[in-house]
């Protein structure tokens, strides 16, 4: 089943639902947004770059390897960056810079939603510095994605580690042009960008003067979280939201293999499904719903709901109604329908994709459910490293590194291990996001806290606030607010005393 890919198709939900492609090449942990997502159905992708003016794009001249001294090492590339001044009280107040760490894709494609970011600047009278991750959007070494795809020798230099590099090094390089010495940066992102954010803060604390880590599953890696975490906090949402839509969910998955079983079994789930191509098999069928009400729990988010919009649509069919048509119904509803016929997405892995080259090094995520599988409404689909690592040794040439990421930043016995050395760091989490399995959930000390709610999912509040907010999120954000506004008045604090000692 296509659980283990979840984390890898969410990068391409924006390009499938842009061109409506029958085949897509999936990719690996995308915190796409869900309104990304929504406005994707009508918006080319390309208006994305049409950003408002006051922020203005550049290139920085990137050092291609920050950790060798071979001659191929010194090479550089452009790794584009967006400058927003619209709100800096300037260099001379020591008002601070707000660093969003781009993540699995082009930077422009966040800047327009991810306005909670924007909000921190105008009440701090912050500099909005945006960095795009090295491999993704503009920011390509070696001239073209083409070549910076080529081989894995090519491929070599992407990593987190390096990224974080990159950041750290642009950072001080603009600090020091803006004669901002003296200005704290705080770094802020979400899922992949909030587990890069709490890194930079733990990697280069002189760097980053305080994190803000938004749906950050820092500890969903191997022996630390049980690879089942994510599909049961989907189940729960499903649950909690109706007994009657989980139990229908759950007992879908066998009737769908019965009616595969008979004679032009496929084409009659093709046609109860709408399918705009036949059906090459029940696995194709099951991993598109797998997906469906895995995106529909982690972007379960006001307005929207969307775990809500399934279940009312499976629990709204008339009395009687064929088990199979309700759940049809419900896919018709969802983010994955509304259209005249329902594509299949292809979940085979591609070497032309970054995501799928990270997670396929250093970002190995065991989700899965093993085969004594009682805690979620799906069928048992272990997580298989073996196999994991065949399809990328056949991909790439390589094999992953399981467990280099805990090296090299840590995660187990997270508490007294960050206690003992970190701080200014949030993690925040929505606890209907079925990656806060993995992420943050209890305070680690005074300054290296964990904000939650019940209601949230990902990456909710880093999203722009609007009218609509529910009381809890207007809360969730106003305790980050408070927190960053004492990391400042402390920071400054401390740089008084300094100056004039």
């Amino acid at each position: 089943m296509a659980l283990k890919f979840l984390f890898q198709l969410l990068p391409l939900l924006l390009i499938v639902f842009s061109t409506l492609q029958v085949n897509v090449t999936a990719t690996y942990p995308r915190p796409l947004r869900s309104h990304i997502m929504r406005k994707s159905l009508t918006t080319d992708e390309n208006s994305y770059s049409d950003l408002p003016s006051d922020f203005v794009a550049y290139n920085y001249t990137q050092t291609l390897d920050h950790f060798n001294y071979k001659p191929e090492s010194y090479a550089t590339f452009n790794q584009k960056y967006i400058i927003n001044f619209k709100y800096w009280g300037g260099a001379n107040t020591s008002s601070p810079i707000f660093v969003y760490t781009g993540e699995e894709a082009p930077i422009t494609r966040d800047i327009p939603f991810v306005g909670f970011i924007i909000d921190l600047a105008s009440r701090f009278k912050g500099l909005l510095l945006y960095i795009e991750h090295r491999y993704y959007g503009d920011s390509m070494p070696f001239g073209s994605e083409d070549e910076a795809f080529r081989n894995s020798s090519t491929l070599g230099f992407f990593s987190s580690t390096q990224a974080l590099a990159d950041y750290a090094q642009l950072i001080l390089d603009i600090k020091k042009n803006l004669s901002a010495e003296n200005c704290p940066v705080i770094a802020l992102g979400g899922s992949y960008g909030g587990m890069l954010a709490s890194w930079l803060r733990l990697k280069y604390p002189h760097v980053a003067m305080g994190a803000l880590a938004s749906s950050a599953p820092i500890l969903y890696f191997v022996d630390i979280t049980p690879q089942d975490g994510y599909p049961v906090v989907v189940t729960k949402d499903f649950r909690d939201t109706s007994e009657n839509c989980y139990n229908t969910i759950k007992e879908s998955w066998c009737e769908i293999d019965r009616v595969a079983a008979q004679a032009n079994g496929l084409q009659n789930l093709s046609n109860i499904f709408t399918t705009c191509n036949p059906l090459n098999s029940s696995k194709e069928l099951k991993d598109m719903l797998e997906n469906m009400y895995m995106v529909s729990a982690q972007y379960d988010n006001p307005p929207d709901y969307p775990v809500s919009t399934v279940c009312s649509a499976i629990d709204g069919a008339p009395q009687r109604t064929y088990i199979l048509s309700k759940i049809a119904a419900g896919l018709n509803s969802s983010i994955f329908g509304g259209r005249q016929c329902n594509y299949i997405l292809d979940f085979q892995r591609d070497n032309k994709s970054g995501w799928d080259w990270q997670t396929c090094t250093e970002l190995v995520i065991p989700i899965g459910i093993g085969v004594n599988n009682t805690n979620t409404m799906f069928q048992p689909s272990p997580f298989d490293m073996d196999k994991y690592t065949k399809t990328c040794q056949a991909l790439f040439g390589i094999a992953p590194r399981p467990h280099w990421i805990t090296t090299e930043f840590g995660g187990h016995d997270i508490k007294s291990v960050l206690g003992n050395f970190a701080s200014n760091i949030i993690f925040s989490n929505g606890l209907r996001d079925p990656y806060s399995s993995g992420g943050v959930l209890e305070d680690i000390s005074d300054t290296v806290v964990a904000v939650h709610t019940n209601e949230g999912a990902h990456c909710l509040d880093i999203l722009t606030p609007n009218s609509t907010d529910p009381d809890w999120l207007i809360a969730q954000r106003e305790k980050e607010i408070k927190i960053i506004e004492f990391w400042i008045a402390e920071y400054n604090a401390k740089l008084i005393r300094k100056t004039s000692n």
